[in-house]
């Protein structure tokens, strides 16, 4: 059966952020991704308030937006156009910071705008939020390794540094042997 999605997965995963230490969609994206506008997005967020706790949805401060706008900046010309970056000028900024949502927060936000574009979209977020955490756990255990290689090599490094410096002394000559100072006695007694 042909997968037959909103947005592919991999499009969806370029818009996930690390933010405050939870991986989050900003609420712009997630309109786009939806087929929504933002304002419609927020509005239904606003009304359906006690479904989105905390660990579901938070507000951007300026410091993070600003550090999140810069990241737009570098991208390439094509990606960003997919992002959408906002102008300079009379009402093309934002009023408010931007809404995120991490990956029960997207879910959630299926729910309450309660289309069939949403829930599709959903499973496809659902996938590629499924898809970034197997990629960090993967990289996780190779770190893991890595830090337990350095450890062993550390070790094998120290026994090594000890081997070279007792062959070193090994491979010195002995010291000739030193002439006794002071008189002889010819004369056995």
């Amino acid at each position: 059966m042909k997968n037959k999605s909103v947005i592919p997965v991999e499009r969806i995963e370029n818009k996930i952020y690390l933010i405050r230490g939870h991986k989050v969609m900003l609420d712009s994206d997630l309109a786009e991704i939806f087929g929504t506008t933002t304002s419609r997005l927020n509005e239904q967020t606003k009304r359906n308030c006690f479904r989105f706790p905390g660990d579901f949805m938070f507000q951007l401060n300026n410091g993070e937006w600003e550090t999140l706008k810069t990241q737009f900046e570098k991208l390439p010309n094509s990606l960003r156009s997919q992002i959408a970056i906002l102008k300079n000028g009379r009402g093309k900024q934002r009023k408010y910071l931007p809404y995120v949502f991490t990956e029960h927060g997207s879910v959630m936000l299926a729910s309450v705008l309660n289309s069939a574009v949403a829930v599709e979209a959903s499973i496809q977020i659902v996938r590629a939020f499924v898809k970034l955490r197997a990629v960090l756990s993967t990289h996780k255990e190779i770190s893991a390794k890595l830090q337990m290689l350095e450890t062993k090599t550390d070790k094998h490094d120290n026994e090594i540094k000890v081997l070279f410096e007792a062959i070193r002394q090994l491979m010195q000559p002995p010291n000739p042997p030193r002439k006794k100072i002071g008189f002889k006695n010819e004369k056995p007694e």
